[in-house]
């Protein structure tokens, strides 16, 4: 099922074509959009009108850009990256809690078959939804909670009169009057069909991998962090090259949990769409995945926000190299204090 899925990833990931960069910026799959307004206009002419026009076109970024402004939206990243490492943790511990204590309360095993029996009787079947939710599996019981805010952002970017909320809370701005509370709502943000379709499958498809290798607790505590993360790095790049612009997306988040499985699973083999034929390392992948988006960086390419996914990127690779260990494998001491806190409360 891994292989598969990471394939599955990999072909979408992979595929795209010079004709397909041609095509308007808000019809992008996999990536975090940087939205403007002349990058817009300019591929506007082929394409039909519509009924409803882009909300973020033609938007006037307010603000100049300077290094000052990225002090508070830094102390943002540390604190949301910390606040998501801490409650990740007490999360783990208060299930690890539940399961001992489900486990001590369970009665002898003379008295275990007459239970089942008593227990079986007493017990109403439960509903569809419980029942669907009994069926998932371990990542897709993380994934539905992710996919659900995703589309309720999605569905209120189609209420008029929230657009101008939504542009100014969920768009990433470093010019904005709203700098740090978008950085981590601008990660559930997606105006386009295909770009949350594509995000979301790209992210359902790499999932079971990590959460096999993280754990549920440790792999929210990695994508909350990460989004955040490459959103300070996308602000960092806008700031140094005086390039404003919007950005929204998933992609950011989405390329750590990339990256951390192409790392720590380097030989699994991937595939480009109509062409299974020919296969490729996910290392190597995931190094031609990066270098693309560091010539981005350095060519100012304005496709995607290629500073969010280099970042997102980076984080993923540190993570698998060092945070895991040093950073949630050193969490004992935080465990024992929040163990003496709660014991005592």
């Amino acid at each position: 099922m891994f292989l598969r899925n990471v394939r599955y990833a990999a072909e979408l990931t992979l595929c795209c074509k010079p004709v397909f960069f041609n095509q308007n910026s808000n019809k992008f799959g996999y990536v975090r959009l940087q939205l403007r307004s002349a990058f817009h206009n300019s591929r506007r002419g082929a394409r039909k009108p519509v009924s409803e026009p882009n909300p973020i076109e033609n938007i006037h970024i307010e603000g100049p850009l300077n290094a000052s402004g990225l002090l508070k939206p830094f102390f943002f990243t540390v604190g949301v990256t910390s606040l998501s490492l801490a409650g990740c943790v007490i999360w783990e511990y208060e299930n690890l809690r539940s399961h001992a204590s489900t486990f001590l309360k369970r009665p002898g095993q003379w008295l275990n078959a007459h239970h089942k029996r008593v227990s079986a009787n007493n017990r109403s079947e439960p509903g569809p939804i419980k029942k669907w939710w009994s069926s998932l599996r371990e990542s897709e019981k993380v994934f539905y909670p992710i996919l659900a805010a995703n589309i309720l952002v999605f569905g209120a970017w189609r209420i008029r009169p929230l657009q101008p909320f939504m542009i100014k809370y969920f768009c990433s701005n470093p010019s904005g009057s709203a700098k740090c509370l978008p950085m981590v709502l601008s990660t559930f943000s997606h105006y386009s069909t295909l770009h949350l379709a594509a995000n979301m499958y790209v992210l359902y498809s790499f999932m079971p991998a990590a959460i096999a290798s993280l754990g549920k607790e440790q792999f929210v505590a990695m994508y909350l962090s990460a989004g955040v993360i490459s959103s300070f790095a996308s602000f960092l790049y806008k700031v140094v090259v005086c390039q404003p612009g919007l950005s929204l997306g998933a992609s950011g988040a989405i390329m750590s949990i990339l990256s951390y499985v192409c790392v720590q699973y380097p030989d699994t083999r991937l595939s480009i769409i109509f062409l299974p034929m020919f296969t490729f390392a996910a290392g190597t992948a995931i190094k031609v995945i990066m270098s693309v988006d560091l010539a981005g960086v350095i060519m100012g390419w304005k496709f995607f926000d290629h500073a969010a996914h280099l970042g997102g990127a980076l984080f993923g690779m540190a993570w698998c190299y060092w945070g895991n260990m040093h950073v949630w494998g050193n969490r004992d001491k935080f465990l024992q204090y929040y163990h003496s806190i709660r014991k005592d409360s």
